[in-house]
């Protein structure tokens, strides 16, 4: 027969379980528009019943203080998520991945702490406390990336909000960062070693200014790629941090997160054509431009004429970019688009896998807007579907959509896979003037013959643009 004790630590292992179980149907549910919203809810309740069953935990201290920590981060989280702009998602996902990989670090330094103050403790023959080598080692180890995660993740979301420059380099800065790993590394080998508290506080500064030190001179281009490389960071941290605190919850969960923000990352480097050390260590996305000089001139159109194109079309392909959503003009888009579709035009949205500045950020605003999944396509499945468009609208997308990528081996981006947009019929490029995108190259696509400028904010321009087509249909357009 059990004793309370084991039934309530059996039914706690039990509620792990059945959390890690929510948790992985949660993420594979996010893998498909149609189910991701109710997979984030599965996610949800598996993270609520861990964290209920970890307060059932014998030898629980600071009960109250928990709970009035998770009441003002419930109440934090839920009214920021509420007034949040979709433009600003980006930030927010930075900002609160950092915050799992500080939390991580903060169990790694309380561990730590642990072991050392057991350590200090006066020897007794029979009751000498015993430091576990192998959690040790983890604790290091969890510690080290949750704080690389932290304070790089603060670092991005500072870009993201335009806080700071997109880059910060200086002479020798390759150097100094190498150096500054390797002095985490050393400390960390020496509280392994040694385990002093003095040996603790140098590591940690030492990892959390290395994690500024490696993000500081990454463009803005690349932001998609570090936001999924610090996600895989933290959950490798929480895992790592789940076997120091043998909580097999944090175990699971931490490593379904870490590996899934590792195919992620490795996705979208690839998307990019390029690998993730010259993500980290180039100095690709943050200005400059492409060494072959652009020929032609940029032609503008009104949006008259531009109504017109697409009256006469039967094929349509928008390609959104960050612009819309700085627009945030998705339901105007829509709202176009179901005109076009109303007077008979296939219409198609095209998705590059690193539009926007997160991963499905794209994806996240048409799926807001009320766009139809089957409506949405990716690169692979609509590039080859562009010579045969009469007119592709692009609206706030650029370097995606940049043929230098293909044409020019000078380029920072040669190699990175585009969006074909340069093969349809006409491209109208809706923008609000003419500046360079995110990675400040010079798109060669909006010189080419077969492109029309028109030059306005996204919501102005599908305003003008449905106008337009209620025009001609009533015999007052062009």
């Amino acid at each position: 027969m059990m004793n309370s004790a084991q039934l309530i630590s059996l039914l706690i292992q039990a509620s792990y379980f059945a959390a890690a179980v929510l948790l992985i149907m949660g993420i594979k549910r996010m893998s498909s528009p149609v189910t991701a919203r109710s997979g984030i809810q599965w996610a949800g309740v598996g993270v609520l019943v861990a964290v209920i069953a970890t307060f059932f935990h014998s030898g629980m201290h600071n009960v109250v203080l928990m709970l009035a920590a998770i009441i003002a981060s419930t109440a934090l989280a839920w009214y920021s998520g509420k007034k949040v702009a979709m433009t600003d998602m980006p930030q927010m996902v930075a900002l609160y991945n950092g915050m799992g990989g500080g939390s991580a670090a903060a169990i790694g330094a309380s561990a730590l702490l642990g072991f050392a103050s057991l350590m200090a403790a006066p020897k007794f023959v029979a009751a000498q406390p015993h430091v576990n080598q192998s959690q040790l080692v983890l604790a290091v180890l969890g510690a080290l990336i949750g704080s690389i995660s932290f304070t790089g993740s603060l670092i991005a979301f500072a870009k993201l909000q335009g806080w700071m420059d997109k880059t910060f380099r200086f002479p020798g800065q390759q150097a100094v960062n190498g150096l500054c790993f390797l002095a985490a590394v050393a400390f960390g080998a020496m509280v392994v070693w040694h385990l002093e508290p003095n040996y603790i506080v140098l590591f940690f500064a030492a990892a959390l200014l290395f994690g500024i030190l490696m993000t500081l001179p990454i463009g803005g281009a690349d932001m998609p790629v570090v936001i999924s490389l610090y996600n895989a960071f933290t959950g490798l941290a929480v895992g790592f941090e789940g076997y120091v605190q043998q909580n097999v919850a944090l175990i699971i969960a931490g490593t379904v997160v870490g590996a899934a923000g590792t195919l992620l990352t490795r996705l979208m480097a690839k998307a990019m054509n390029r690998s993730i050390s010259n993500v980290l260590f180039s100095n690709f996305g943050g200005g400059g431009a492409s060494a072959a000089e652009i020929k032609g001139s940029l032609k503008p159109i009104d949006a008259d004429d531009a109504a017109s194109l697409l009256y006469l079309a039967e094929k349509v392909i928008i390609v959104p970019g960050y612009g819309m959503a700085v627009a945030q003009a998705q339901h105007k888009i829509w709202e176009l688009s179901q005109q076009l579709i109303k007077r008979d035009k296939q219409v198609k949205f095209a998705i590059h896998p690193v539009a926007g500045r997160m991963p499905g950020h794209m994806n996240v605003l048409l799926a807001e807007a009320g766009v139809p999944y089957d409506l949405i396509a990716d690169m692979d499945d609509i590039n080859p579907e562009f010579p045969n468009c009469d007119v592709a609208i692009v609206i706030g997308a650029n370097d995606v959509v940049n043929p230098v990528a293909k044409t020019d081996k000078s380029s920072p981006i040669y190699g990175m896979p585009i969006l074909d947009v340069a093969n349809a019929k006409q491209v109208i490029v809706i923008k609000r003037g003419k500046g360079t995108g995110f990675a400040g190259i010079e798109n060669a696509l909006f010189y080419q013959d077969n492109c029309r400028m028109l030059y306005a904010d996204g919501q102005e321009a599908a305003n003008k643009l449905i106008a337009g087509l209620k025009a001609v249909d009533s015999g007052g357009g062009h």
